[in-house]
């Protein structure tokens, strides 16, 4: 797990985040929350979690977004009262027993708890098989730059809000909401035989997706749901979609 923290902070930090995140900033009060940052033709650009931190706010995101991600905020704060500095904050994850001071993952409880210090690391938990089992993307492999957050899962992970004001991208996603019925998207799917992740789906002679992490017989797949039915195959495996 390679993560680095931001702080954000100054008078105007939740204010800046709120106009560019997909999610409410003001439910920081409650707890951590998570977001993402969108393009303005509502496509994936990061995905991160933001953390109470007294008046400041820590934002948690995989390295390898790191540095885009510091440059688009840099960016967007033109003369707003916002310091963006990077921290030697790590992260330790588990799914037992939650330690003090750390902080239920919000996207989904079986994700356990995520605690910031001065070390990081995790109890041994099979994080693909749990992600596996309840549809959650990974950054760098479900999560790209073509990926749309609702055809990802992000209302189902509690990770956009429809009621917040506007941001970054907002208008695309509402419109996925509200507008139109999605039809392609994340779904687990039972799979026999092995395939690595970005292996085409198959139904019959037609391309109905592609196959991503798998883990104890099952797999994330995002799908065609007009096409995702029945026997398919990814290479020499074979699927079928988990109803």
């Amino acid at each position: 797990m390679n993560r680095t923290i931001f702080r954000i902070s100054g008078s105007d930090a939740r204010h800046f985040l709120q106009g560019l995140v997909t999610n409410d900033v003001e439910q920081l009060d409650q707890g951590p929350v998570y977001a993402a940052l969108l393009t303005p033709q509502g496509k994936y650009m990061a995905d991160f979690f933001l953390v109470p931190d007294g008046d400041a706010v820590l934002l948690d995101v995989a390295s390898e977004l790191a540095p885009m991600l510091s440059q688009r905020l840099a960016m967007y704060k033109l003369r707003a009262d916002v310091t963006i500095e990077e921290t030697d904050l790590q992260v330790k994850r588990g799914t037992g027993p939650m330690p003090d001071g750390a902080f239920a993952d919000p996207r989904d409880p079986a994700l356990g708890w995520r605690l910031y210090g001065a070390e990081g690391g995790d109890d041994g938990s099979d994080w693909d098989a749990i992600r596996v089992a309840h549809c959650i993307p990974e950054t760098g492999i479900e999560l790209t730059s073509d990926t749309f957050i609702l055809e990802a899962g992000f209302d189902r992970l509690h990770g956009v809000d429809f009621r917040k004001g506007c941001y970054v991208g907002q208008e695309v996603t509402a419109r996925m909401k509200h507008k139109t019925e999605l039809r392609k998207g994340l779904r687990v799917v039972e799979i026999a035989g092995d395939a690595p992740a970005g292996t085409p789906i198959m139904a019959g002679d037609k391309e109905a997706g592609t196959l991503f992490t798998s883990a104890r017989g099952q797999a994330i797949a995002h799908l065609r749901f007009d096409r995702a039915k029945g026997e398919m195959t990814a290479g020499a495996a074979r699927l079928r979609l988990v109803e």
